[in-house]
């Protein structure tokens, strides 16, 4: 199933396309995993509970459940391309807020520009998932999304090294050394520390801005989304509501806990760590361990999809490895444990790119609206990392991962039976 271009003088062969959306998953990646980082920095210049601090995801992933509907209006208005542009400019403008947040050393500012990135990345992952999906047959869909989560995971490795050396350099030193400081000294040490996210945001702003205009003047197609929803590959019997398709909804809930559990895993290894009396100047490495190892599942996925397993039995095998994974960290303490959590980034690595396919299958004249629904299941990442976050407070930060067993085991029963629930025989 190819895309159609409105300007047919301006289409450009598929491979041109997925690198210029390769480039923007990069630019997803390297946004979204900055959490990881900003969560013990904010804890510390803002002296947080691990509750609060874990807002900075909350704030960050709510705004697609709050924006993925009107995103789908505003690319229905501006097209694709145009929509893409408008999304990297409001992710710049986000980035910029860090500034008057780090210099005032407000906490909710930092929230508001999180929620604005959030809003800008809504709209870039609601056009460009289903415009991956439709470049090729649907079949090998988990292949080229998964070449995306490598564009994605390369720019999650990368970022929080980055940003991590520079906000949380020498953080080890002055959280041992601030209980014993005057409250002048204190808040003179911690506005230092705050206003340490301004040069690598202004940086980040201008990048985003850059990239914003290229993608404008740029001969990336547009895609007739109402086309391809009308005459591409397979769809069930027409249905007359969205909500009657129950592998969709079934589906959505299913990506929800997924993007829970990923965020849990990524963005709470270096506050972990850190419980677990690993120094901040070593924890600050591991959220990229984590990402480096769905890199690894990505290149499994490309390799094996759907040569050697299909869709569905990667996600079967994907659900069982974290059910496994999960067990043995909770089992475990200290580097063990830590390592456990890392490995979670392989079991979590094909869930995205199996789920999307599966839950988007037959819907006909309903894809858009279903690729929106899709991305509101985004705003897991919002919900279960702050629930990790208040079981962290009241049990322990290991403990609190018992929270992922129960988001696995759905998962698990998606890939097993849910994902054909209401549908034809032949068509599950």
């Amino acid at each position: 199933m190819m895309y159609t271009a409105r300007n047919h003088s301006k289409a450009a062969d598929p491979g041109r396309a997925i690198v210029m959306i390769g480039i923007l998953f990069f630019v997803f990646g390297f946004v979204t995993w900055l959490g990881s980082v900003l969560i013990p920095y904010l804890r510390i210049a803002c002296q947080l509970t691990n509750f609060e601090s874990y807002l900075v995801t909350f704030a960050f992933y709510i705004s697609y459940l709050v924006m993925a509907l009107p995103a789908a209006g505003i690319l229905k208005f501006t097209g694709f391309k145009n929509g893409m542009a408008a999304g990297l400019l409001i992710m710049a403008a986000g980035t910029l807020m860090f500034i008057p947040a780090a210099l005032s050393r407000t906490y909710g500012l930092f929230l508001a520009g999180l929620f604005v990135q959030g809003t800008g990345l809504s709209i870039l992952q609601t056009a460009s998932n289903p415009y991956i999906t439709i470049l090729g047959p649907r079949e090998s869909a988990a292949k080229r999304i998964s070449i995306m989560g490598i564009c994605n995971g390369v720019a999650g490795i990368i970022a929080p090294i980055v940003l991590g050396m520079v906000v949380l350099e020498d953080a080890d030193a002055l959280q041992g050394s601030i209980a014993t400081m005057s409250p002048a000294a204190r808040e003179v040490a911690l506005d230092a520390l705050a206003n340490k996210v301004i040069g690598p945001y202004s940086l980040m702003a201008a990048a985003l801005t850059v990239l914003a205009v290229a993608i404008y003047f740029s001969s990336l197609p547009e895609v007739n989304a109402e086309e391809e929803e009308n005459n591409g590959g397979e769809q069930v019997a027409e249905r007359s509501s969205i909500f009657r398709y129950s592998h969709l909804l079934l589906g959505v809930a299913a990506l929800f806990l997924y993007v829970g559990v990923e965020v849990v895993a990524a963005d709470t290894i270096i506050s972990y760590g850190a419980s677990q009396g690993i120094a901040l100047a070593t924890a600050k490495f591991f959220t990229s361990f984590t990402l480096s190892g769905m890199l690894l599942g990505y290149m499994i996925g490309i390799i094996c999809i759907p040569r050697y397993i299909s869709q569905r039995q990667a996600l079967i095998i994907s659900s069982f490895t974290g059910i496994a994974f999960a067990f043995t960290a909770l089992l475990l303490d200290g580097v063990a444990s830590v390592f456990f959590i890392a490995m979670l980034g392989v079991a979590n690595s094909l869930m995205w790119p199996s789920i999307w396919p599966l839950a988007i299958h037959g819907l006909g004249r309903f894809t858009r609206i279903g690729s929106s629904m899709l991305v509101m299941a985004i705003g897991g990442g919002a919900v279960i990392p702050l629930l990790y976050g208040h079981l962290a407070d009241a049990w322990s930060p290991g403990q609190a991962y018992w929270i992922l067993i129960p988001c696995y085991l759905f998962i698990t029963f998606y890939a097993l039976r849910g994902y054909r629930a209401g549908l034809p025989a032949e068509k599950a």
